[in-house]
């Protein structure tokens, strides 16, 4: 009798498990978006707490803009006092060719010597060349304002995309590193479901191949679409390869869901190879 009873506990057992050998373990997980500034800072402005849902173009932060608004300010002075030199420049570059012009003239009617005319000629190069100098120096002076311009609207930092708001790692009045991320932004499309899965189911979890998820408290009928397989497993047994080892490799795979807003990180997800 005791015999009969492990024997029909070792069969419920082993049906169970057959039952549960399309089932793949995985979890939700996120390819969070995180909004830094090129710039460092202080933080003037933080226009969202987490877990608030943005459109696309919604103002996050703005460091203080002080400090590199007197940048600018600097550079559209240097570039004032440019355009004047280049004025001035070419005024002096029109008078020297004139000069030059009417001393070809005096020389050829022999009213001036060649010495006259070598000095007006050399005159008129040099105010040529101080003509050239000062528009490079405008043409640079041009970059460096809108270089400066540039690195104050950097300041600002809008959402790339719709989303939610999932961290805030640094505050209002907090200081920060250029690069450093200020809030991390969670778009629907970037959450994907990571499972693991034996070699000898590789040949249906193919990129595109459609997969069955299920979670605790998820909706029903959920599905998503194979994104990645991993080339190597997770885990490798010794060299030599027994049934029970071959059944220990496991493939990472990730599946995109196809139902928005369905899954959220760090969720534990039962994944189905699609009938």
């Amino acid at each position: 009798m005791k015999r009969e009873w492990i024997i029909g506990a070792v069969l419920l057992a082993s049906a169970c498990a057959q039952r549960q050998s399309d089932v793949m373990q995985g979890y939700g997980e996120a390819d969070y978006i995180y909004l830094a500034s090129q710039e460092a800072g202080v933080v003037h402005e933080l226009d969202v707490a987490e877990g608030q849902t943005v459109k696309a173009g919604d103002l996050i932060f703005r460091l203080d803009p002080d400090r590199l608004s007197l940048n600018a300010e600097s550079a559209s002075a240097s570039r004032s006092a440019l355009v004047q030199a280049v004025r001035a420049a070419e005024a002096n570059a029109r008078l020297t060719q004139t000069n030059f012009t009417r001393s070809q003239q005096l020389f050829t009617q022999g009213f001036q010597s060649q010495a006259a005319l070598d000095n007006a000629r050399a005159a008129r190069d040099q105010a040529a060349a101080q003509l050239q100098q000062a528009r490079r120096e405008l043409n640079a002076s041009g970059a460096d304002r809108n270089l400066a311009d540039v690195r104050v609207n950097d300041l600002s930092v809008d959402a790339p995309k719709a989303g939610h708001i999932e961290r805030i790692f640094h505050r209002q009045g907090e200081v920060v590193a250029a690069g450093a991320p200020i809030a991390s932004l969670l778009a629907p499309e970037n959450m994907k479901v990571r499972f693991f899965a034996p070699e000898d189911m590789l040949a249906h979890l193919r990129p595109g191949a459609q997969v069955r998820l299920s979670c605790d408290g998820c909706a029903a009928n959920l599905t998503g679409h194979i994104i990645r397989v991993a080339d190597e497993p997770q885990f490798t047994p010794p060299v030599i390869y027994s049934l029970d080892q071959r059944q220990k490799l496991v493939f990472l795979v990730e599946a995109r869901p196809d139902q928005v807003d369905s899954i959220r990180p760090g969720l534990p997800v039962d994944v189905r190879i699609a009938p």
